[in-house]
């Protein structure tokens, strides 16, 4: 494969919403090319739920079958990469590699999810995605009865208690340090029987990412089975922004119901662009934006 070919589409992020959204744009004869890096979000994740046919499912192994299914048409082409930079010149997008390589397309799909700064607390990340979940949708239902964790203060740490008060009642809310909670929502909490802890968490012992306890600055300890916890989200690729495609308030890239960026000839699916995670959403989310792609390249040319 040469950089001098034009495709119709380049999808940066080659995972759920990326590899769906090739599907409709491949199978509506458009020249795609898929460029991933191989780091998507939920990479330490053991299995996937919520997602009718494929439920508890390992998320890797429904990548792979998507791929496998994906590349038999021969409309879409697949490679493994960083993209670095982008570029607009005239009428084309230009997605440069971090080994140089460049691509070019009439239009640009970005699929690249998103980065979780998580809480400076040891063990942590090791967790993450094992036993240390953000969604209940997807993890809820496999920890529900079990004795609960749940990693937040003040409003957040309230919004996130009452949301998992659904799959569990043995609740605490561990606020690492003191806590920022009003009267009135700490009232409520113990009203529901939800614990709150202040100590300063020094650690989170686990084995191979599954939690066993929580280890305290003061040396007391507390077992668990799982925890609850929301990191800070930033884009996990920053060429659209460099293309001045604009962020909502929350941090996601603002786009339309067609999927389209601030930015004419963007576009963006997935996590990147929804507060709604889950894999089953995100190939929905590339269904669609492929669609829209592909309609928007017909109304252009017809």
């Amino acid at each position: 494969m040469t950089g001098n070919k034009v495709f119709d589409v380049i999808i940066v992020g080659g995972s759920y919403a990326g590899l769906s959204a090739a599907m409709a744009l491949g199978r509506s004869l458009r020249n795609v090319l898929i460029i991933d890096s191989g780091e998507p979000c939920n990479k330490q994740t053991p299995s996937s739920h919520n997602f009718l046919t494929h439920d508890g499912a390992k998320p890797f192994d429904i990548a792979r079958q998507g791929k496998k299914h994906l590349l038999k048409y021969s409309t879409v082409k697949f490679i493994n990469g960083v993209a670095k930079k982008g570029y607009q010149r005239e009428n084309q997008f230009i997605i440069e590699l971090e080994n140089g390589k460049t691509f070019h397309s009439k239009k640009v799909l970005f699929a690249t999810g998103l980065k979780y700064t998580l809480p400076e607390i040891k063990g942590l990340s090791q967790c993450w995605g094992i036993s240390v979940v953000h969604c209940p949708y997807c993890h809820g239902y496999e920890i529900r009865n079990k004795k609960t964790g749940l990693l937040g203060n003040g409003d957040p740490g309230f919004d996130l208690s009452k949301f998992i008060s659904n799959w569990t009642k043995d609740l605490t809310l561990f606020t690492n340090g003191k806590s920022t909670l009003t009267s009135e929502q700490t009232k409520k909490l113990y009203e529901h029987a939800i614990r709150i802890v202040e100590k300063e968490i020094s650690y989170f012992e686990h084995d191979k990412g599954w939690m066993k306890r929580i280890v305290f600055k003061d040396g007391t300890t507390e077992k668990i089975k799982a925890v609850y916890a929301r990191g800070d989200i930033n884009q996990h690729c920053e060429i659209p922004l460099e293309l001045g495609c604009e962020l909502t308030g929350q941090g996601y890239l603002k786009i339309d119901d067609s999927c389209r960026t601030t930015t004419k000839g963007i576009y963006a699916s997935g996590d990147n662009s929804t507060m709604f995670k889950a894999v089953s959403a995100a190939i929905a989310s590339g269904n669609k934006a492929g669609a829209m792609i592909n309609k928007d390249l017909i109304d252009e040319t017809f």
